[in-house]
């Protein structure tokens, strides 16, 4: 999973049953997430490895970084959050290219329904 958040971004999968790495590709973004949720455990760092920072924690300690995560949005509009966060707010041109890339999804879903529904209905799709 994917979170882009205010604090940094993460990627967090399921190691194996019960354990999770939070992983990031910069080191300040977990130093953020630590201690925003209050969390001691160790932040490591595997060099060949894509993502190179991590932690890793079982359930409860992810139950408290989502819970963490979610309390302390506050914030009615995220890149311009991020724009205000030093630490950052260089990854904005990352999140403009993504979000460009997920509305490009929304707009053929839209033509698709569109065009279905013509189909559905008898019309001839312009």
């Amino acid at each position: 999973m994917w979170l882009a958040t205010k604090y940094g971004f993460y990627s967090i999968v399921q190691n194996e049953q019960g354990a999770y790495y939070i992983r990031a590709r910069v080191r300040k973004d977990l130093q953020n997430l630590l201690e925003a949720s209050g969390l001691e455990v160790g932040l490591h760092s595997w060099s060949p490895a894509d993502y190179h920072y991590r932690i890793m924690i079982g359930p409860k300690d992810l139950l408290k970084v989502i819970l963490t995560l979610t309390a302390t949005l506050d914030y009615p509009d995220f890149k311009n959050c991020v724009t205000k966060q030093a630490d950052q707010r260089d990854k904005l041109d990352a999140y403009d290219q993504m979000w460009a890339m997920m509305a490009k999804f929304e707009r053929e879903e839209a033509v698709s329904c569109r065009l279905t529904t013509a189909v559905q209905l008898g019309a001839t799709p312009q």
